[in-house]
C-alpha cells in the first residue's frame, strides 16, 4: 500500500507542470509530489505503525525510540521526474535496530514493483530475482555522481567513470533507483554512485543482497548502517552487483 499509492501519485503527475524548490545545491531539488508521496506514505505508517521510527527524506527523523525504523525516498529521481524523463520511484526499507529486514521499490511508469524480505528472497512483480553470474567485460554497468566542488571527490568520480569505460561492455547514467534495480535483474551488471544517503540505498542494499548480490561501500568495506541523529545525512558512495564481479573489480582495482 505504501509503495503503490505513492506511484500512483507519481504516475498521475508524471508530465505535468511541477512546482520546484531548490535544496541544498543546485542538483537537489523538491517538488509539490515528493511531499504529496511523503505525506501519503508517512499517513500509513503512523496508521498501521504508531510506535514505529520514521526516516525520510523530505519529513526527516521521527524517532520514538522504537527498535523498528521505516526508512524512505518517497520520490528517488526526482530532477528526472521533473525534467520528464521516466527513472524515478519510490523506496521504502524497514529495519530492525541497523539492519534492513524489508524493502519495497516501485517504477510506477514501468508498473515493475521489487519486493525483498530478509532469508527470504527478492521478487520483482511476484516473481522470484536470481541475479545472473555475468562478467564485467560482458556487462553493461551503472554510474552517478551529483553536483560538487569538492575537486577530490569529482576527481574520484571521473577515476571510477574512466575505470568503468575501459572494462563494461558500455556504461549507462541514471543517477536513480533505476540502476539498482538493473542490477538486481542483471541487466546492469555493476553500479557505483558516489553520492547517496540511507534512504537512497537501504532498500536497494536489501533487494540485491536477496537477489544474490552484494551493495558495498565503494572502498570494498561492507556497509554499516547508522540510524542516530548524527549519522542520518551521512554520504555513502557505494558500488553493487553481483558477487563475480564485485571480486573481479576487486582484484582488478584494488578497491
Amino acid at each position: 500500500l505504501h509503495l503503490t499509492e505513492a506511484g500512483r501519485i507519481q504516475k498521475e503527475h508524471y508530465h505535468k507542470a511541477h512546482i520546484i524548490d531548490q535544496k541544498e545545491s543546485i542538483s537537489s531539488i523538491v517538488t509539490e509530489v515528493d511531499l504529496m508521496c511523503d505525506k501519503a506514505i508517512t499517513e500509513v505508517i503512523i496508521r498501521d505503525f504508531p510506535g514505529h521510527n520514521i526516516l525520510t527524506e523530505e519529513s526527516g527523523f521521527q524517532n520514538n525510540k522504537s527498535e523498528y525504523t521505516w526508512v524512505v525516498d518517497p520520490l528517488d529521481g526526482t530532477s528526472n521526474f521533473a525534467a520528464g524523463i521516466p527513472w524515478f520511484g519510490v523506496l521504502i526499507a524497514l529495519f530492525y535496530k541497523d539492519t534492513p529486514i524489508l524493502a519495497g521499490a516501485i517504477l510506477p511508469v514501468e508498473n515493475l514493483m521489487y519486493i525483498a524480505e530478509a532469508e527470504k528472497g527478492a521478487y520483482v512483480n511476484d516473481i522470484k530475482i536470481v541475479i545472473p553470474d555475468n562478467t564485467l567485460v560482458n556487462s553493461l554497468a551503472g554510474f552517478g555522481i551529483d553536483f560538487t566542488h569538492d575537486n577530490s571527490f569529482l576527481e574520484l568520480g571521473m577515476d571510477w567513470f574512466r575505470w568503468l569505460i575501459k572494462n563494461s561492455r558500455n556504461v549507462r547514467c541514471t543517477n536513480s533507483l533505476v540502476d539498482w534495480m538493473l542490477v538486481t535483474e542483471g541487466k546492469l551488471g555493476v553500479a557505483v554512485n558516489l553520492f547517496t544517503k540511507i534512504w537512497d540505498i537501504a532498500a536497494p542494499w536489501l533487494i540485491i543482497k536477496e537477489a544474490g548480490g552484494m551493495m558495498k561501500h565503494l572502498d570494498g568495506t561492507n556497509i554499516i548502517f547508522e540510524l542516530t541523529e548524527e549519522a542520518i545525512y551521512k554520504n555513502y558512495p557505494v558500488i553493487a552487483g553481483n558477487l563475480s564481479i564485485l571480486n573481479e573489480i576487486e582484484i582488478q582495482k584494488r578497491i
